[in-house]
């Protein structure tokens, strides 16, 4: 009989968490493993956010919080709802999925309940491990209910960011002899902070909505105590393992960084045939328009044919820069199109720059679609969000990725477009610098440093001048990608994780 692992996650289908459950799961049965997923799910049959379509073939169990968004768009609390929605890692306004600093405390144990059915009917019993992904209240769920199952906890960033978010606002409150639940109510009455106060708490004093943090301390405390639960931690880089050892206090032995894969039968490059990248293009910019602005709906930023050729080039032969992901904050998408716009001015060849993403509705900041039009909006196209069926098209129809993020703790999108045979630009921080140009004599990409307009402008205008160096670090992205990132390859690295939470289960 295969050992069994129940895999766990909280959020509905959107970001990079959804998309390694996606991708771990199978090569973990292809390894003979029995897996179970449980997670959150959004919509219907055949919406993206649907977990039981994102996760098409794998034994789904889902909570589904469509009945608790329709609630909040009622006026409602949509975290109180029967069937929760989850909180979230980000602050943004009008959204039904909260930060989880917003979540009263009197919720935790709600949210964690909700869990205990869906852990049950995916074989709970039987599991010889849980796999969760991030800190959230199905860790209290699987260890209330079945504390002799060996917990691993993987970690995927965001999570600790929201804790260090957290500690920073609480300093600064103490700074003025506040704390987090008077915070709302001193901000109104503050005289000179700038005397208790450097420059970087003031930008935060300025930026943060306090009354989404009352309960931060609360929801810092319980995280930290669910990682000293677990019995093994999962990182996605050793940057995040150091992070993970120093910000949560626990012991190096039982933390285990293993970066992200990818399917390489998925992820490939596309033939080049005449004509198919403007076939893709069409379709995301002209037939399916899904782009959105700050004021309107998915499909209200919309392209026609002529559009084709200021992105393309008559001849196809433009050299296309691709963003791909949500817009948050750390994202630095603002900066990306910006950057772009500074380098236009040295383009000898025509270069455009596709956005491909932001989640309908959801941006952190300034809206992408606002700063292009401020700073002039040629050769900048939105596609918005799209499929992930779509993504291995839409790489394949561009030259090169650029990922701005200052931090990102490892994302997934680079390693895709590295198997597919695109370079990456990268901002030289968090879980970046442990994928790309791993090698110096085999280039995969270029680095600049964190928040540098300058150098990001400079750079992407050598990559439109200079199409030759584009094949040259591309080819290596792919060999890099082929030897080393396949999700089938990192399955063993798991299955020792998993084997260390069993003898640390034991041991208790």
């Amino acid at each position: 009989m295969s050992e069994r692992v129940v895999m766990g996650l909280l959020f509905y289908p959107r970001g990079g968490s959804a998309y390694v459950v996606r991708y771990l799961s199978p090569a973990l049965i292809h390894a003979e493993w029995a897996v179970s997923v449980v997670a959150g799910s959004l919509g219907v049959a055949g919406d993206d956010t649907h977990a039981p379509t994102f996760f098409d073939g794998l034994d789904v169990h889902h909570l589904d919080s469509t009945a608790a968004a329709r609630e909040f768009r009622s006026g409602l609390d949509a975290i109180a709802a029967p069937e929760p929605m989850h909180p979230s890692y980000e602050d943004r306004v009008g959204v039904p999925d909260v930060v989880f600093a917003a979540v009263p405390p009197r919720l935790a144990g709600h949210l964690a309940d909700g869990w205990l059915d869906l852990f049950r009917d995916g074989g709970a019993e039987e599991a010889s491990v849980f796999h969760l992904h991030h800190l959230t209240p199905q860790l209290d769920a699987a260890h209330h209910r079945w504390p002799t199952v060996p917990v691993v906890v993987h970690l995927h960033g965001t999570e600790m960011k929201l804790i260090a978010g957290i500690d920073d606002r609480v300093a600064l409150a103490a700074a003025l002899g506040e704390t987090l639940a008077s915070m709302p109510r001193a901000v109104t009455t503050l005289v000179d902070p700038a005397r208790y106060l450097d420059a970087t708490q003031l930008e935060l004093l300025r930026t943060t909505r306090w009354g989404s943090w009352l309960h931060g301390e609360f929801w810092a405390s319980r995280m930290r105590r669910q990682a000293q639960v677990a019995d093994h931690l999962i990182t996605v880089s050793e940057l995040n393992r150091n992070s993970a050892i120093s910000l949560l206090g626990v012991q190096p032995a039982d933390v285990t960084a293993i970066p992200n894969g990818v399917d390489v039968d998925r992820f490939h490059p596309q033939p080049d045939e005449p004509g198919a990248r403007r076939a893709v293009f069409r379709r995301v910019l002209v037939e399916d328009p899904q782009g959105w602005t700050e004021s309107g709906p998915p499909g209200s930023l919309a392209y026609n044919e002529a559009d084709l050729d200021r992105l393309l080039g008559a001849d196809d032969d433009a050299t296309v820069l691709l963003y791909v992901g949500r817009f948050l904050g750390f994202k630095r998408v603002p900066a990306l199109i910006r950057a772009f716009a500074r380098a236009r001015a040295g383009f000898t060849r025509r270069g455009s720059l596709v956005i491909w993403g932001g989640h309908p509705g959801e941006w952190e900041g300034e809206h992408p679609v606002t700063v292009a039009n401020e700073v002039g909006a040629d050769g900048i196209f939105f596609t918005g969000w799209r499929g992930h069926d779509d993504l291995p098209d839409g790489l394949g129809a561009c030259d090169a990725i650029v990922v701005p993020s200052v931090e990102d703790p490892y994302p997934q999108v680079p390693l895709e477009a590295m198997a597919v045979g695109l370079p990456v630009v990268a901002c030289r921080s968090g879980g970046l610098i442990y994928m790309i140009n791993v090698d110096p004599d085999q280039p995969t990409g270029w680095f600049v440093p964190p928040d540098d307009a300058g150098a990001l402008a400079t750079v992407l205008t050598q990559i439109v001048n200079e199409p030759s160096e584009i094949a040259v670090r591309g080819a290596n992205a792919l060999a890099h990608a082929r030897a080393n990132l396949s999700w089938t390859g990192l399955v063993t690295r798991f299955e020792v994780t998993y084997a260390n939470a069993v003898e640390h289960h034991h041991q208790r």
